[in-house]
């Protein structure tokens, strides 16, 4: 079995006196997480830079209420609500033994701004919609939209984590993009110079009108 990496010194800076709860968060993914289908046998060497704080560093992005499509292991839904107290998080799962342990995760950690949300994102009714809309390795952008950017309040925000690519998938994406009316589709990319080169967040971010 892989050990898990070494908590990076970055680590503190992202999460400041909430790291804690990061700790306790990655030692159950470690622990747990392929028994349980949520991350595969070779993550754990890599598992607070490639999926941790790729995921945290997006933090400052967020703000009102968010939902987190296709939650799955809690990436970046539940990194993001460690990292954010002040953002009210909704992770939308249609897979019973993730929102299982989505919910488990809520509790344990005692975090009153998660909602776990139990359904496919075509299926969700918030009529008020959500100030932001993430998802992180669910689908190619083109794919994407259709489930996301419909929850997206008029006025907000996509901000979709996403790897190298992002640049291509925007590409592929017009027909899409005109469709649900995106504007300022751009890509950012996050952690240049904090993570290692291989693991820098990109984000595909947008502004939606309904």
């Amino acid at each position: 079995m892989s050990e898990l990496e070494a908590e990076p010194s970055a680590a503190a800076e992202f999460f400041g006196a909430r790291i804690g709860l990061a700790r306790q968060f990655t030692t159950a993914l470690a622990e747990e997480g392929e028994e349980r289908g949520l991350i595969g046998p070779l993550e754990l060497p890599r598992l607070w830079t490639r999926h941790i704080l790729n995921s945290a560093i997006a933090g400052p992005l967020f703000h009102g209420s968010v939902a987190d499509v296709g939650s799955g292991a809690g990436l970046p839904g539940i990194v993001l609500a460690i990292a954010r107290p002040d953002v009210h998080f909704t992770l939308v799962e249609p897979m019973e033994r993730r929102v299982t342990w989505l919910t488990e995760q809520k509790r344990e950690l005692g975090l009153d701004n998660v909602e776990v949300l139990r359904a496919r994102a075509e299926d969700v009714e918030r009529p008020e919609g959500f100030d932001v809309v993430t998802a992180r390795a669910v689908s190619a952008l083109r794919t994407l939209l259709p489930w996301t950017a419909p929850l997206v309040r008029n006025g907000g925000e996509l901000t979709l984590l996403k790897g190298k690519n992002a640049t291509n998938e925007i590409d592929a994406a017009q027909k899409q993009i005109k469709k649900y009316r995106l504007s300022d589709v751009r890509v950012e990319v996050l952690g240049e110079g904090v993570l290692p080169e291989a693991e820098v967040t990109r984000v595909i971010r947008a502004s939606v009108r309904s």
